[in-house]
């Protein structure tokens, strides 16, 4: 399933993973000082539709996410106008502090060419088997709908769930006969 692909509803183990992100760690290059990426990512900010991301001296977003913990994502919800909306969505998995010479060094993990239903929150749902054990996620949007100088993006939302942990203390010590 390319990620261009897209089901109308998220499944249903599959949560906002809001809570699970290092906002410590939080990174957004070339966003406007006055339109940052808390207004896209934040609770409540994200679903205000005055609130936008914007991009500062062009159209393109670099977005370095880290988690609290190891993630299994599953589909990714980016919120825009129909014309300054995103448009390419390049997404790698744990690259530390990508620029933006970086990104056409590596190849992405997956890439999203944004439809107007993805714009209205459609999600788009990622190539799963390579987001497996996801401690960091950078976002590269590369361009938007109409090719203008300015990227507005109204909300970022990321499903999936949590890597489960192996609970040592609830293994039973295999007995020698």
């Amino acid at each position: 399933m390319s990620a261009s692909e897209s089901t109308s509803a998220i499944q249903r183990n599959q949560v906002d993973l809001l809570e699970f992100i290092d906002w410590s760690g939080v990174e957004c290059l070339n966003q406007s000082s006055s339109h940052s990426l808390s207004n896209a990512l934040k609770q409540g900010y994200r679903d205000d539709e005055g609130l936008s991301l914007e991009s500062d001296a062009d159209e393109q977003l670099l977005m370095y996410i880290p988690f609290t913990q190891v993630i299994k994502l599953h589909s990714i919800v980016i919120k825009g106008s129909e014309e300054e909306g995103p448009k390419t969505v390049k997404l790698f998995t744990n690259k530390e502090h990508m620029g933006f010479s970086d990104v056409s060094d590596f190849p992405p993990t997956d890439t999203a060419v944004l439809s107007p239903d993805n714009l209205k929150g459609k999600p788009v749902v990622l190539k799963y088997v390579k987001f497996q054990n996801v401690r960091s996620l950078t976002i590269f949007i590369e361009d938007n709908q109409s090719g203008s100088e300015i990227t507005k993006v109204q909300k970022i939302a990321l499903y999936g769930s949590t890597v489960e942990t192996t609970d040592m203390k609830g293994l039973k010590k295999i007995e020698d006969h």
